[in-house]
């Protein structure tokens, strides 16, 4: 229009730092999303607002807000920038290469019997995509903490996100090393297990003991085991199982190595347990990006089995 002075440059990338830090009201938060240091996105943040010569947010050493101007601009940006996105993620898509980096949170369990036997082939596959994997127990908002894609057992998540199984679902066996039994005997029903040490383990930080549950003839048995140390991680229980601590009840899968090399052996043979299998889970979005298809198919593929 005439008499209307042109807008002030400012770099598109700065316009995707301004609604990250918009959206998350945390730079640290924006910056762990977008792959930068917080320092960065501040110094952008600081290059956005002199080059429109006007103040987006409020800042104290407790809490970031936007001002009134800032939240006018997030409320028109945030759309064209959403358009944007998808038109990126649709070329992507139109690629024979995806590339970029997948941020992948995951329980350790999880990563070592889904995800690590084939990270080695999917780089193969996939040259040009990294992948970035934090490893906890916590379910937390992968969203918010910068994160593509989680990995957990069962598919309870919110009601915004997707869940797509990985993998069949698990067995649990029980299992000691062959020096736990040098002075006892071993359990030969699930009863004599009330005799023995068992290694327990709570599902994360103050919660619930996992229950020691078998299938026995066509009946469900729940036994409460006793012992003498209590983890919240299945890989601290298979390490002191190793250590002839006690007894574990613990992922056939994730006792493969040391089932084979005989640092551990299967004992009640003829009862196991079962829990639901791991999932991928992720925002529900019209368009994925190539690149978090491209490792969601992948990992699918790799760990198909016969069942539906």
């Amino acid at each position: 229009m005439e008499g209307v002075p042109p807008p002030p440059p400012v770099h598109l990338p700065g316009l995707f730092t301004f609604e990250a830090a918009a959206r998350h009201l945390n730079f640290a938060r924006a910056a762990a999303e977008m792959g930068v240091t917080p320092t960065a996105v501040s110094r952008t943040i600081k290059n956005v607002e002199a080059q429109l010569n006007v103040r987006l947010f409020n800042r104290t050493t407790r809490s970031v807000s936007l001002t009134e101007a800032g939240a006018s601009l997030n409320a028109a940006l945030t759309p064209a920038l959403a358009l944007i996105k998808d038109s990126l993620s649709q070329a992507l898509l139109a690629t024979d290469q995806p590339s970029g980096t997948v941020r992948v949170n995951s329980s350790y369990v999880a990563y070592r019997i889904l995800i690590e036997p084939h990270l080695a082939s999917f780089f193969e596959n996939f040259p040009m995509i990294n992948v970035e994997i934090s490893l906890d127990n916590q379910l937390g908002d992968i969203v918010n903490a910068g994160f593509d894609i989680g990995i957990r057992m069962g598919k309870n998540v919110q009601n915004d996100m997707v869940a797509v199984q990985l993998g069949a679902v698990q067995k649990r066996i029980v299992v000691a090393a062959p020096d736990y039994f040098l002075e006892r005997d071993e359990p030969e029903t699930i009863d004599e297990l009330l005799k023995h040490n068992c290694i327990r383990q709570r599902y994360c930080v103050g919660g619930r003991l996992y229950d020691w549950k078998f299938e026995d003839r066509g009946q469900l048995v729940q036994i409460d085991v006793h012992g003498r140390v209590i983890f919240d991680e299945m890989r601290s229980v298979l390490d002191a199982a190793i250590q002839g601590h006690g007894i574990a009840f613990i992922l056939e899968d994730f006792a493969k190595q040391e089932l084979a090399t005989g640092m551990l052996r299967r004992i009640l043979r003829q009862h196991s347990g079962w829990d639901d299998a791991f999932h991928l889970y992720y925002p529900h979005r019209k368009h994925m990006p190539g690149k978090l298809r491209a490792f969601v198919d992948f990992m699918r593929a790799a760990n198909r089995t016969t069942t539906s």
